[in-house]
């Protein structure tokens, strides 16, 4: 697996480890409790893993060119590493009520999957291809997959330690 997506999900299972389900629903008004951004984040891995899917049944890269607006949007998630504050999320990532024992049970194992699948195809198709369209940062390689889903969990996780700040401090 690779490292740095191997780190973060070493991370954030340790992070959750410990939280009761109490803890993992617990949210202030108006927030996605820990359970809702891992379920997020667990649909944003079942996506990418389909696309994937589609691209290997397909047996060639499922691209198109990128507009201006999403190549600068992938310089500054994937190039910078920087997650935007305050983008609503995609309507098919959105929390749908998974429970939370059952996301923070699967969500390790979707992980180690999404990263198999990006890595067969990284095999089969090339390391530096452009394979499959984010929707909103345009078409990216597997190197560029895995620091999206990196950059973008890290921004999450560290939304999970503040709820556990904002729980400790009552």
């Amino acid at each position: 697996m690779n490292s740095s997506f191997e780190n973060f999900r070493r991370d954030l299972l340790a992070t959750v480890e410990g939280m009761s389900g109490e803890q993992l629903r617990w949210h202030p008004e108006g927030k996605w409790c820990a359970a809702e951004i891992l379920e997020h984040l667990y649909l944003t891995y079942t996506g990418t893993i389909k696309g994937f899917e589609k691209l290997l049944t397909s047996g060639q890269p499922l691209v198109s060119p990128a507009s201006m607006k999403q190549r600068v949007r992938a310089l500054v998630v994937v190039g910078f590493g920087h997650m935007p504050e305050g983008r609503t999320a995609p309507e098919n990532t959105r929390p749908r009520g998974m429970a939370a024992e059952e996301v923070r049970r699967q969500i390790g194992q979707t992980m180690a999957q999404m990263n198999a699948i990006i890595a067969q195809c990284e095999s089969r198709f090339g390391r530096g291809v452009q394979l499959l369209n984010h929707p909103i940062l345009g078409p990216l390689t597997p190197a560029q997959w895995r620091k999206f889903h990196v950059v973008h969990g890290r921004h999450h996780h560290k939304q999970i330690l503040r709820l556990q700040e904002q729980m400790r401090k009552g």
